[in-house]
């Protein structure tokens, strides 16, 4: 009787804390483990971005110079001494605008015409100002004297020269930049151009602010190497490589909190699997609350959003119509329309369970910053907010706020994810109509996107003015194509790089309005994909591309297709159609196709691709390597060329930008594809690209895209010569 009792007592409580605090104690060494791993990620990626926003800083106060520098009326003003002009442009506007903390202006001499000093408490001598800001000034001038414009392109409109630099005993960003004409029109001897110099302090107010935005804890400039083992730092370099300061902060442990969180679990875990057995009683009424829990559930999801727990579409809409027709005169409304912004290259680059979580982490940042609106998910990416009356009459800060809470970056697992923002918003007044209203919130959003993107826009009477004339332009586009008078098929040659003999040519398409001139293929491009016109407008450069195959057949021809094009299950029939009327062997016609074109997880591109190669047709990626996957894609999508885009070539004289083109050329040659190298526009791109091994070069250097007739009259030419240097070679 004993025994039995002894291994009843065994069994009832021996058996349970053993197996708990077994299961408890492998959960414990998991999490520690975990924990260790995620901080240690966390740690990595903190320090990546600190040194990624003290590069942009850099950049950011040369490119908030060319804003008042390039400028034929700085010109003008610094000559004539014109001190006021100077104080309120190159002065105190780049403090109040720019947050800048010092700026001078220097004369030919490199002597001070002007200058500003954000904070006269604590402001540097004149001699550590000049230390800080002379050699740079020097070396400046000297580029300038002898014509150098490396590094300018379309978006850096001079030359200059930036540096981490000590003032006095304080830490800065020190950028000097020449003042010259932005027309042109004013004639300035090269080397004496008055220099403007801006200094942006890393110590003071820049650390704060840095990190609020960037949510870095008590990030402070040390000039030392910090030693606490509770504080995370990233040296600072100078130009010259050495070690100028060091950026220190507490760092974000969410492993650690994640753990701290646990342990209390991992208690009642224990507990619970202890004393489980003695609770087996409450399974009946436990086995109750669930039946109504799950009742409850059901009616909340008739009317909420299952992935984020928002309202849908159904809910707000009854909500939003029983508000507005029962407000009182003086009630104030406010609806949002809120969009991700590039959320579906999210959904493309990792993956649909990333772009849900993604969702639900935007959702709930929405309903931290607006705990009283009732808010909804409408669509796949899309957002409703109508704001509770108090917070109506707020809409524009709270938007503003919306859309950068939205563009702090997201944490997904290992991914590290930006995405943004656009929000419209419309008023109302009183009882009114709600279809009126999401109309107007609507057109907002649309011209939040039209103005970039990541920006928010309240509804005014012009919106709709402007929603006018793009409707215009729509007609006029289909016009456009019906009369078939106005858009043109433009050529740019391609050359062979080691011979520099023409070998293609690229069709183009182009639009010349009759009252407007040429339109950018930037703007009605996308929007002959928005109103269906695309494919007419393929159509009509594949028919003009082929014809003129049919002139030269010593060329080819390469013609884009956009994603909406190769999607459509036509396509190949229409192509090979082309290509058969004109009598052309498929061999001499490439489609060349963007990179972001081919991220859709659909079968119809690879379906498409496969058809017209099986045909002899040509394909090419266009703009290689500003995708999300460049060499993933290449691995899955079969081509035959890449062309590397220019933003690449611009940047070349960098080495980790020319290591990028090296690793493109690399694994095209690994692959057997052919090369082009798109933008080229210097002599020294066309010599260090045919070094490289590029097949192909083409940009300005070379030839722009020029009319049909232009065209044709080169080919003409190109043939005579050959015709000519036939006729002189020696009979045998």
């Amino acid at each position: 009787m004993s025994i039995q009792l002894q291994s009843q007592w065994v069994l009832r409580w021996v058996v349970p804390a053993c197996a708990s605090l077994l299961v408890c104690g492998l959960l414990l060494l998991a999490l520690v483990w975990a924990a260790g791993r995620t901080d240690e990620v966390a740690a990595v990626r903190q320090r990546d971005l600190v040194t990624l926003t003290v590069s942009k800083l850099k950049a950011g106060l040369a490119h908030d110079q060319e804003s008042a520098t390039v400028w034929d009326d700085a010109v003008k003003n610094t000559a004539s001494g014109n001190l006021e002009w100077v104080e309120a442009n190159l002065g105190s506007w780049m403090h109040s605008y720019f947050g800048h903390d010092a700026a001078l202006v220097l004369r030919t001499d490199l002597s001070p015409l002007y200058q500003f000093l954000a904070d006269a408490e604590y402001a540097p001598a004149p001699d550590d100002l000049k230390r800080a800001y002379l050699p740079l000034a020097i070396r400046l001038q000297a580029r300038l004297a002898a014509g150098d414009t490396e590094g300018t392109n379309d978006r850096v409109l001079s030359i200059g020269e930036s540096d981490l630099r000590y003032v006095g005993f304080r830490p800065a960003i020190v950028s000097v930049k020449p003042i010259v004409s932005d027309s042109g029109d004013i004639e300035q001897v090269p080397g004496k151009e008055r220099i403007h110099v801006a200094v942006r302090f890393l110590d003071g107010d820049l650390p704060p602010i840095i990190g609020s935005e960037y949510a870095f804890d008590a990030l402070k400039f040390s000039a030392k190497q910090p030693r606490g083992r509770d504080l995370a730092f990233v040296p600072l370099r100078a130009k010259d490589g050495q070690v100028f300061g060091y950026f220190r902060w507490r760092p974000f442990q969410p492993g650690k909190q994640v753990l701290n969180n646990t342990a209390p679990a991992l208690l009642l875990a224990f507990v619970a699997l202890f004393s489980g057995t003695s609770l087996a009683g409450g399974a009946f009424w436990r086995r109750s609350e669930r039946l109504a829990t799950s009742r409850a559930e059901l009616k909340h999801q008739a009317s909420h959003d299952v992935l984020t727990g928002l309202a849908n579409r159904a809910h707000f809409g009854e909500q939003l119509d029983l508000r507005l027709r029962r407000a009182q005169a003086d009630e104030q409304h406010c609806l949002l329309f809120v969009d991700l912004d590039r959320f579906k290259a999210v959904n493309d680059t990792f993956g649909h369970p990333v772009g849900d979580e993604l969702i639900g982490m935007a959702a709930a940042r929405m309903r931290a910053l607006l705990p009283e609106a009732l808010i909804a998910r409408i669509g796949g990416d899309e957002f409703t907010i109508l704001l509770h009356a108090g917070d109506a009459r707020n809409a524009e800060e709270l938007s503003d706020n919306l859309v950068r809470r939205l563009k702090v970056p997201f944490e997904v697992g290992a991914s590290h994810i930006t995405i943004g923002a656009s929000v419209g918003a419309a008023h109302a007044a009183g009882a009114s109509d709600p279809a009126e209203l999401m109309r107007q919130a609507d057109i907002a959003l649309y011209h939040a996107k039209a103005a970039g993107r990541n920006t928010y826009a309240i509804f005014g009477g012009h919106m709709d003015e402007v929603l006018r004339k793009r409707r215009t332009l729509e007609d006029d586009l289909r016009s456009a194509l019906e009369n078939g008078s106005q858009l043109e098929v433009f050529y740019q040659p391609v050359f062979a790089a080691d011979e520099g003999n023409l070998c293609s040519l690229e069709a183009l398409a182009r639009w010349k309005h009759p009252l407007i001139g040429y339109i950018s293929p930037e703007e009605f491009i996308p929007l002959a994909e928005e109103i269906g016109l695309i494919n007419d407008i393929g159509t009509l450069v594949l028919e003009d591309a082929c014809k003129t195959l049919a002139e030269f057949p010593e060329i080819s021809i390469a013609i884009n297709a956009s994603a909406l094009e190769l999607a459509a299950p036509g396509y190949p029939l229409r192509v090979l159609t082309a290509l058969a009327k004109w009598q052309i062997s498929p061999c001499r016609l490439e489609i060349e196709m963007t990179e972001s074109a081919t991220t859709g997880d659909g079968g119809e591109l690879e379906r498409t691709i496969s058809m017209l190669r099986k045909a002899g047709v040509q394909f090419a990626i266009d703009d290689f390597g500003t995708g999300y996957s460049s060499f993933s894609r290449v691995q899955k999508i079969e081509v035959d060329r890449i062309k590397i885009d220019k933003s690449f070539i611009d940047e070349m004289h960098r080495n980790d930008s020319k290591a990028l083109v090296v690793a493109m050329i690399d694994m095209a040659r690994a692959k057997g594809l052919k090369i082009t190298a798109e933008g080229v526009e210097t002599t020294e791109q066309q010599s260090v690209l045919k070094s490289l091994g590029c097949d192909s070069l083409q940009g300005f250097l070379l030839s722009r895209p020029m009319p049909r007739p232009a065209v044709v009259a080169l080919m003409l030419k190109i043939r005579q010569e050959s015709s000519d240097a036939i006729a002189v070679l020696p009979s045998s």
